[in-house]
């Protein structure tokens, strides 16, 4: 369906029912599947033959969604993985392993931190973080001759820095690597990165393609775009024979189009399992379907929210790309001209004891560790998601004691805002 617009996508892609079939994507709660004989299973297990053998590696109902993500991204092949995390994790490790070296953003989301600076790290890959906002040179600087990665986010959680695709992916290039983005917060409704040199790309379906605190998920999308074939030398595991699978060589036997995820589906989900459930890929189904309506609806509403937080006296600062005189407006404009996302960021002037006070008070606004809901939720992050982080990474990640983010959700507007101003005159 690569020809529809965005909108069809939502509805349509991934599943077309024959005569008499369901129309919606059938839930195949199955662990395994039956097979008329040795013979043809062995197919599939020597990645021969097209199907399915166990839930552990694939599912019917995961992959008509995958299918679904992949042609909203405009990639050539996908996974569901059971969290964001997972995807993440995989789309690293995947090319990067023992002794390697990747490159990322320092603003991105602390648990994608956590695992790359702290458990990654015991994985021995080692990590060099650089803030989004550096130049070209140091950049450049940042890469290694063992470097077989840069990762960054479309829009950074909660710092909502907005990555410069392009300069990212001209370093990444230029030494021989693909760019990998988690493009959670932007959705493809409000951006494609492969339209903008981008490789791979990841999501946490948890949030606004879920969009309703159903199921945790998480996919990675290929966009067939980076020839592993020429950098053969950086990537062994794709471009030398598996011996886990007869010898196999996945660039080779899949092409450019279908080696990464094959491989990532072959190898690391087999091994690790991070499988989304069935149940919870046809919920993220549902949450796509209206994924296209939503998104401008959560845009509004923050837009609105963030112009409201902007002149007010207690507020100090606040981050949202969408707002004009914002750092990042510029570079918003031109990767997300339709919207960015649903989140604000900002900080209070009698600091962490003033945000709390407000969070305290909030009515509508629930305290969660969730993000990118059709409710409004809001996070103190520096006690939460990243209080893993000290001082100075906090700094580096765009996160101060007096931080808060909020997420708007779907509802009325001026519900929202009278809730907000309620809080904020207890503070």
């Amino acid at each position: 369906m690569s020809d529809y617009k965005m909108s069809t996508k939502c509805v349509q892609s991934g599943y077309t029912p024959g005569n008499g079939e369901p129309r919606q994507i059938p839930i195949v709660q199955s662990t395994t599947f039956k097979y008329a004989t040795s013979e043809d299973m062995g197919k599939l297990f020597d990645l021969e033959a097209s199907g399915y053998f166990y839930t552990r590696l694939q599912n019917p109902t995961n992959d008509m969604v995958a299918a679904k993500i992949c042609d909203m991204e405009g990639g050539t092949a996908a996974m569901l993985t059971a969290s964001g995390q997972a995807a993440n994790f995989y789309a690293i490790f995947n090319i990067a392993n023992c002794g390697d070296h990747v490159v990322a953003s320092s603003t991105i989301y602390g648990g994608t931190y956590n695992l790359f600076h702290v458990t990654m790290r015991k994985m021995g890959i080692d990590f060099t973080f650089v803030s989004p906002d550096c130049t070209e040179e140091e950049l450049n600087a940042a890469f290694k001759p063992n470097t077989k990665a840069v990762f960054g986010e479309t829009i950074a959680n909660p710092a909502l820095t907005v990555l410069d695709i392009e300069k990212f992916a001209k370093a990444a290039h230029a030494h021989g690597v693909p760019l990998v983005i988690d493009n959670t917060f932007a959705t493809p409704v409000n951006c494609r990165p492969f339209e903008w040199g981008c490789d791979i790309v990841t999501h946490s379906t948890t949030k606004y393609m879920d969009g309703h605190g159903a199921g945790v998920g998480g996919c990675i999308v290929d966009s067939g775009n980076f020839d592993w074939m020429a950098h053969a030398d950086k990537f062994p595991g794709l471009t030398t024979p598996d011996d886990s699978y007869h010898g196999i060589t996945y660039a080779e036997k899949f092409g450019q189009g279908g080696a990464f995820i094959t491989k990532c589906t072959a190898q690391l989900m087999r091994d690790f399992g991070s499988i989304q459930s069935p149940q919870n890929a046809f919920l993220l189904n549902l949450g796509l379907e209206s994924l296209h309506v939503r998104m401008p609806r959560h845009c509004e509403n923050a837009l609105a929210v963030a112009s409201f937080l902007k002149n007010h006296p207690k507020i100090s600062f606040v981050t949202y790309p969408g707002l004009k005189g914002d750092k990042y407006y510029e570079l918003a404009q031109k990767y997300m001209p339709n919207g960015t996302c649903g989140v604000v960021s900002f900080g209070f002037k009698g600091g962490r004891t003033a945000a709390e006070t407000f969070m305290k008070h909030l009515k509508l606004a629930a305290i969660e560790t969730h993000v990118a809901d059709a409710r409004t939720c809001v996070l103190h992050p520096a006690s939460a998601t990243h209080r893993q982080m000290n001082d100075q990474e906090l700094a580096a990640a765009g996160i101060t004691a007096d931080l808060v983010r909020l997420s708007c959700g779907i509802e009325d507007l001026t519900d929202l805002i009278a809730d907000i101003e309620q809080a904020l005159a207890q503070v």
